[in-house]
């Protein structure tokens, strides 16, 4: 079947909560890998339905967190004690003044961390993108109100416009709607 545009996936509207729950476990039994679900509010256990896992982005802020600490500790150990050690009121310059350091170790550490949180997660949600070809479905602004709906992508390895309609119309899905990107 040809199509003037480029297809992103098959969009299918729920009549609830639970029974986009239920689809979601179907889907992840078929094998989709590429495929989400959209709703109005936050769905408890939703996550284990679709077959998340947990999320890279907090060993990405762990790796942000240490870089920061070791930035820190270079930046204040680095010129104190070795570029320009220098005795201050009879206070030595060595291991023991250390702990006036703390503050400024531990700032970047959390800025280093907090700066990689925010950008790991532009990264791992492909942000900025101004325009998602969902937005062409007109379905899709009832999400935000009271749409529950379930896209399927065509870049998927188990997609097949017909077998994939006829699966999300088989478990309750309705206006079963091709997407166009």
């Amino acid at each position: 079947m040809s199509h003037p545009h480029k297809v992103y996936g098959l969009g299918a509207e729920f009549d609830s909560a639970g029974a986009l729950l239920a689809a979601a476990e179907k889907i992840r039994d078929q094998g989709f890998s590429r495929w989400d679900v959209h709703t109005p509010f936050p769905i408890h256990g939703m996550d284990k339905a679709m077959g998340l896992g947990k999320s890279w982005l907090s060993a990405g802020v762990f790796v942000g967190g240490f870089l920061g600490l070791i930035t820190g500790i270079c930046l204040v150990a680095i010129p104190s004690f070795v570029l320009y050690p220098m005795i201050v009121h009879g206070k030595p310059y060595d291991w023991r003044t250390f702990p006036a350091f703390f503050p400024i170790i531990f700032e970047l550490a959390v800025l280093f961390a907090a700066l990689t949180a925010v950008f790991g997660m532009f990264a791992l949600n492909q942000l900025p993108r101004f325009h998602h070809p969902v937005f062409n479905w007109d379905r899709f602004k009832r999400f935000s109100d009271d749409g529950f709906l379930l896209v399927i992508e065509a870049r998927d390895d188990k997609f097949s416009e017909s077998r994939t309609k006829a699966l999300l119309e088989q478990i309750g899905g309705r206006n079963v709607t091709l997407i166009q990107d």
